[in-house]
């Protein structure tokens, strides 16, 4: 929520939730606000509220401020001492002075922080004074995920990183043979055809060379790309790709397969490969002719394959719980570990890329997997909607953090978003 979407003269009407706070504020600033401020700039961003209150019944009552002047000087004073607050990300017109029922009250308007400044902290020490929002209020982050967003605010891709630890051997010789064979099919006499395994590896980014002896190494993204699961597990030990079908309600599950089971590399490339026709087998096929041959490929399908890929190259894989594939009789659902890394508004909106793991992008559009223009959470959404006639809805979990999309096959929605239909109307006053 921001002041545009807050309708001040309906404000009894609101409720405290994961985008509105409101404090009484009858003895000065409250030093609780800060807190707030910290879980609203790394979660989405909202609105704080001094001089209301809310009673036992959720209920907001205007109580009003009696120096709001002196109120909101005392709050920047303190928002531009690092000593106390970490980063001031907000602009004099976020914060203001309103009357409401003869009294006077001042709205905060908090932006969620970009990526490059996360976390906003309280005090000088990231992990004691980071916070995090949720529909309960503001939550204290863990260490974990106060190194989640460090970890994203590189403005490197973290998946370019060489790993000097390792070498060649940490390859699955038959995972780079078939990634070859699909990339010369791809681009015909490519001067990259020609080249040796490690030549050829290093130049789609799965290798690079080291500062520290000046020789190849494997990148994060060939590891993840080519690597066996035993050696992935060495940097990210939580690592685990799992997929899942129930099509029988009597049996926990009807197949699966997981990345730790052995019976192969257990890396993202085979992976993809071993579940994307499982997925998209009992999608429906209009009959259609394109000069007299059928089409079997449809925009469905198109959009499955873009889910699974976005899962898979926005999963921040230091997380825990994996990447989890569901199919369902009624649902496919993705969840990876990590938060989105911009807000789920700009990425319904589209126009901005900032993929987790880029050179993992990069390397699955050279075989022609996720290569189209404007390709993301959009295009999936607008698949669907062209397809079947109603959209996925994504969700942002906490703790740990994961991005959840859902696609009911017996469900129509009309923006991708799961959320409450009780949302006021957008209208500041």
């Amino acid at each position: 929520m921001n002041k545009t979407e807050f309708d001040i003269n309906r404000l009894s009407e609101y409720r405290e939730d994961n985008c509105l706070e409101v404090k009484k504020a009858a003895n000065g600033l409250p030093h609780s606000i800060w807190e707030t401020y910290s879980s609203f700039a790394n979660s989405d961003g909202g609105l704080i509220v001094l001089g209301v209150e809310e009673d036992k019944k959720h209920q907001l009552h205007v109580t009003g401020v009696s120096n709001p002047d002196e109120l909101v000087r005392d709050f920047w004073n303190t928002i531009n001492n690092q000593q106390k607050i970490s980063l001031n990300i907000l602009t004099d017109k976020m914060v203001s002075v309103h009357t409401v029922e003869n009294k006077q009250i001042v709205v905060i308007e908090v932006p969620r922080a970009e990526r490059e400044m996360r976390p906003v902290y309280v005090g000088t020490d990231p992990i004691k004074g980071t916070y995090r929002r949720n529909h309960e209020g503001d939550f204290h982050c863990t260490r974990e995920q106060v190194l989640a967003m460090l970890r994203d605010a590189s403005p490197i891709s973290l998946d370019t990183k060489v790993l000097t630890e390792m070498d060649y051997s940490i390859f699955c010789q038959d995972t780079i043979n078939d990634y070859r064979i699909r990339f010369n099919a791809k681009h015909t006499n490519h001067a990259w055809s020609k080249l040796d395994d490690e030549l050829f590896l290093r130049r789609i980014g799965a290798m690079g060379t080291s500062n520290e002896d000046n020789k190849l190494h494997p990148t994060i993204a060939g590891l993840l790309m080519f690597g066996y699961e035993y050696e992935i597990v060495r940097e990210f030990s939580q690592y685990f790709l799992d997929y899942q079908e129930h099509m029988d309600p009597s049996i926990r599950w009807t197949h699966r397969v997981t990345s730790s089971s052995g019976e192969w590399s257990g890396n993202l490339f085979d992976f993809y490969y071993r579940i994307i026709n499982r997925l998209t087998s009992d999608l429906p096929i209009p009959f259609q002719l394109n000069n007299n041959t059928r089409v079997d490929d449809t925009k469905l399908h198109e959009a499955v394959r873009e889910a699974l890929l976005n899962a898979l190259v926005h999963a921040d894989y230091y997380g825990r719980q994996g990447t989890v594939i569901v199919k369902s009789l009624d649902t496919l659902s993705f969840a990876n570990p990590g938060d989105m890394r911009v807000s789920l508004k700009t990425a319904l909106e589209g126009g901005v890329s900032d993929p987790r793991n880029a050179t993992l992008m990069k390397m699955f559009g050279l075989i022609g997997v996720g290569e189209r223009a404007g390709s993301g959470v959009p295009s999936i959404i607008a698949s669907f909607l062209e397809a079947a006639h109603h959209s996925p809805t994504y969700k942002i979990h906490f703790s740990p953090e994961r991005v959840l999309c859902t696609i009911d096959l017996n469900k129509e929605t009309q923006d991708g978003v799961d959320k409450a239909s009780d949302k006021l109307p957008i209208n500041f006053r």
